[in-house]
């Protein structure tokens, strides 16, 4: 267990939203025993038979609010991926999105990435989550497993800097070609440019008044 202030912004950035002095308690997930429950064994039992590398790729299993989380170590990312789709008795032919997170007090592992995978099959879905350091922020690119990857993945490396090697064409997506740093990243510096509102300006962050 740990203590973690605010939710997002940077410190003497002057945030008013409300959030900045915010402490929470988060909880660090430990693998989870099985059985764990409904279809999740089955699941696992047939990954382990497609893929008998299983134990070696996959660093913990959680599950949690109803999903199932398999922690992928990043070298073993893309085959997972390609055993999950093509094994006939997982067949997750869909990956509904690709979302990173920012977890700067976790050294080495500070940037995540996870997929949202759906088997339209079998009407099941799995989480999966890679952890990479901010000093090597490289993961495969799963375009050639799943083509909808090809935008989400530009999005996360828009965002997070996360890079995805092999991508077709890795560019920003959301931001200016030449805009500075990752906008999504914990450390990025509340600032930004005044939004208009129908005829309304609402000044950037770090022009509004502070109240601490």
């Amino acid at each position: 267990m740990s203590n973690e202030s605010g939710m997002f912004g940077a410190k003497g950035s002057g945030d008013t939203s409300g959030f900045g002095g915010l402490v929470r308690t988060a909880a660090s997930t430990g693998s989870s025993e099985r059985p764990y429950g409904g279809y999740f064994d089955d699941l696992a039992d047939d990954l382990e038979r497609a893929y008998p590398e299983f134990s070696d790729a996959i660093e913990r299993v959680v599950v949690a609010l109803g999903e199932l989380t398999l922690h992928i170590k990043r070298e073993r990312l893309a085959e997972v991926a390609f055993k999950l789709r093509d094994t006939p008795s997982l067949r997750f032919e869909m990956c509904l999105g690709v979302s990173g997170v920012h977890y700067p007090e976790q050294s080495g592992r500070e940037l995540h990435v996870v997929y949202v995978l759906l088997s339209l099959t079998h009407n099941r879905r799995v989480r999966l989550e890679v952890s990479v350091p901010d000093s090597d922020p490289h993961l495969p690119s799963l375009v050639e497993v799943w083509g909808g990857t090809n935008w989400h993945e530009r999005e996360t490396w828009d965002m997070f800097g996360i890079i995805f090697d092999g991508h077709p064409g890795l560019t920003r997506i959301l931001m200016p070609d030449d805009w500075p740093g990752h906008p999504q990243r914990k450390d990025y510096p509340l600032g930004g440019i005044p939004i208009e509102y129908k005829g309304a300006t609402v000044p950037a962050p770090s022009e509004r008044r502070s109240y601490s």
